[in-house]
């Protein structure tokens, strides 16, 4: 398993590293020891490998990962798993703002709590997260799905698509267009796969609530001129 020390390696290495992995490569484990909060650490993994990060880390940490395993040893800053395409990122402290910006796919999962804007234009990404999330998550959410395991902030799903939402706790307020649905039975299985995956065994999926887009503001209509 090669070892990186960010306290004396430079970053670019690790990167190029995980970058220049061809067809046929030994190398399919990754460390990375005294990461000291360092930006951009493991993005653009294109191939699937796995990476255990021994330490924080700063902002956009596994972005754009595209069938890699990152696990983060502690908490992560803005935009963890930034446009993620496929694989698993696990972030086993918290996680800042934007959490899982913009990701098409895979699956984040975040042990402690999410700041604001968890999920920001989803596109098709799984995130579960364990405590609670703060205000305008899942803006703009388009497709993919959203666990919460504690509570939600202000503006929930605000301006949201079909990007689906579970939340066990409470929420402070609900967003433009958002609205509570009902649970029917393949969401409850959908959500009971999402929290075995996620590692999740103190909740049942009939605990949570669900909820989505009212679908009022996909298109322009003068009599909801004031909700824009």
């Amino acid at each position: 398993m090669p070892v990186f020390d960010l306290s004396i390696t430079p970053l670019r290495e690790l990167n190029g590293a995980l970058h220049g992995l061809g067809p046929g490569t030994n190398d399919t484990a990754f460390e990375v020891i005294n990461p000291r909060g360092h930006h951009a650490v493991a993005v653009g993994i294109d191939s699937p490998v796995t990476v255990e990060v021994r330490g924080s880390v700063g902002y956009y940490c596994a972005g754009m990962n595209d069938g890699g395993t990152v696990t983060i040893h502690g908490s992560a800053g803005p935009g963890v798993a930034e446009n993620m395409m496929s694989g698993t990122v696990i972030i086993e402290g918290d996680a800042s703002q934007y959490a899982g910006a913009t990701g098409r796919g895979g699956l984040l999962v975040i042990k402690g709590n999410a700041a604001s804007r968890c999920g920001i234009s989803m596109k098709g990404i799984d995130i579960v997260v364990h405590g609670s999330i703060g205000h305008m998550s899942a803006f703009m959410g388009q497709s993919g799905h959203l666990v919460v395991c504690g509570d939600a902030g202000e503006a929930l799903g605000d301006s949201l698509y079909e990007a689906k939402l579970f939340v066990r706790g409470s929420v402070k307020s609900l967003g433009t267009d958002c609205v509570e649905k009902q649970m029917r039975p393949k969401h409850l299985k959908k959500l009971a796969e999402l929290l075995e995956k996620a590692g999740v065994t103190d909740a049942k999926p009939e605990e949570f609530r669900r909820y989505g887009s009212a679908r009022k503001l996909y298109n322009f209509h003068i009599d909801n001129a004031d909700a824009y």
